[in-house]
């Protein structure tokens, strides 16, 4: 993104593995042709209709036909510990719904049925209190009510989309309890939401002015240049790729402990482990040596996994990608994640160095074809749906670079020991987390088709 705003020119992501240098990349540069460059994400005029994303589309389209469903309820309990300044945090939470206009946007239909954004005014936010801090078993209460709060539906067209209360368990213990429908942020956007509730609750609280860049746009400016930019010729060549490499793709057959039903639940539960430094240490030379990143490394390992379990040697996974590839809004909260189909070939028993090698080319080439929506490519390659699994892939895999251990919050405020119950999208998914020199894991599973 840097370079191409600075040089004008495109560099493909491929570019950082093949010349991992600056010598390497000043030569990349001077060879690229210019001109050919993705236009820049610009404010547009409120006073039009603004469109939805495309991704924003696709969860407005199943909100109507399941409208009492929380399966995109994306719940962020915080715990705070020490004392707690109220209007302080009720103030910083008022300022970031005012700086990201998504979150105080709702998806309402025209007379046509056709969705747009609407963005309410900044408004003062209200907190409510719940006090359970004459409770003996205030953890486990805690614990209950964000459970019951998790599956509570979001109204799109009524919002709001972001919600917080605050749960008091003692005088100087909180978790602040937010939650979000998935289409107005994901999970980059949590860690934007994290760090700037800390840097205005700070300044809010010391009634200073927040150290907070101005955001160029807004996410409805992106919806609109997604849908300007994603046509023609450009959309056609990245469904070309998509088309080819997806050509007689299979479904993976993993060994059920039940029969699948005849449609699709979302009843599932998740289990944590952690990956111990010196596994991590050496999963991380394996890395260097092969010139590769540490998600095709584990990716590469867990596609071996899947293999030996369902005897197959061409394995598909959808993994989640940032799609965050313009300068311009890395620093917004928003539903910009993006679904990737990765197919594994593992034709003829290779070495895992071969494999690491096939998953890098696999990785390298999904990158570059990215901004196609995963709804958008199920719709143009014409997949039969079949209502008892997801389309194209049933099992998914993503790893969580940085800080993975904010992902796993759910523990607030106690860690589980066993399986917790959550709402599912796939047979199974595994998340994989840096936090500090080991990983954290988890496995979210359908409960329809597999045990504990």
């Amino acid at each position: 993104s840097r370079i191409r705003a600075v040089f004008a020119v495109e560099v493909p992501v491929a570019a950082l593995f093949d010349t991992p240098t600056i010598a390497g990349l000043v030569a990349m540069i001077d060879t690229a042709v210019p001109g050919a460059v993705v236009p820049p994400v610009v404010p547009v005029d409120r006073d039009q209709p603004l469109p939805l994303s495309f991704a924003q589309q696709r969860l407005w389209f199943l909100a109507q036909l399941d409208p009492g469903s929380a399966e995109y309820n994306t719940p962020m309990p915080i715990r705070l510990t020490g004392d707690l300044d109220v209007w302080a945090l009720t103030a910083a939470l008022t300022g970031l719904v005012a700086r990201h206009e998504v979150l105080r946007t709702r998806l309402v239909a025209d007379a046509d049925g056709v969705p747009y954004q609407a963005i309410d005014p900044p408004a003062r936010l209200v907190l409510p209190l719940v006090d359970l801090s004459d409770r003996d078993d205030a953890a486990a209460a805690a614990q209950a009510w964000l459970a019951a709060d998790a599956v509570v539906p979001f109204d799109l067209a009524a919002g709001p989309l972001f919600r917080a209360t605050l749960l008091r368990l003692a005088r100087r213990e909180h978790v602040l309890a937010l939650a979000m429908h998935h289409v107005v942020g994901d999970e980059w956007s949590e860690g934007i939401l994290r760090r700037e509730l800390d840097m205005l609750y700070a300044a809010c609280r010391d009634e200073v002015d927040p150290d907070l860049p101005v955001l160029p746009v807004q996410y409805a400016d992106f919806a609109v240049w997604q849908r300007q930019w994603l046509t023609g010729d450009v959309l056609d060549g990245q469904l070309d790729y998509w088309r080819d490499r997806l050509d007689g793709v299979p479904t993976l057959e993993l060994p059920t402990d039940r029969p699948r039903p005849a449609q699709r639940s979302s009843a599932g539960a998740e289990l944590e482990f952690v990956v111990p430094a010196e596994v991590v240490d050496g999963l991380r030379a394996v890395a260097r040596d092969a010139g590769v990143s540490m998600f095709m490394t584990v990716f590469a390992a867990f596609n071996v996994l899947l293999g030996r379990y369902s005897g197959q040697d061409d394995i598909v996974v959808g993994t989640p990608i940032a799609n965050r590839n313009r300068a311009e809004i890395e620093g917004l909260i928003g539903f910009f994640v993006n679904t990737l189909v990765m197919r594994t070939d593992l034709v003829g028993d290779p070495t895992f160095t071969e494999l690491l090698g096939r998953v890098r080319a696999e990785t390298l080439a999904a990158y570059a074809h990215q901004d196609v929506p995963f709804e958008q490519l199920v719709d143009e390659l014409g997949v039969v749906r079949d209502r008892s699994r997801t389309p194209l892939f049933q099992v998914g895999f993503s790893y969580v670079a940085g800080d993975g251990d904010d992902r796993v919050v759910r523990d607030v405020p106690d860690v589980r020991s066993g399986p917790a119950s959550i709402p599912v999208k796939l047979d199974l998914s595994v998340t994989l987390g840096e936090a500090g020199s080991g990983l954290l894991g988890s496995v979210q599973y359908s409960t329809v088709l597999f045990d504990d």
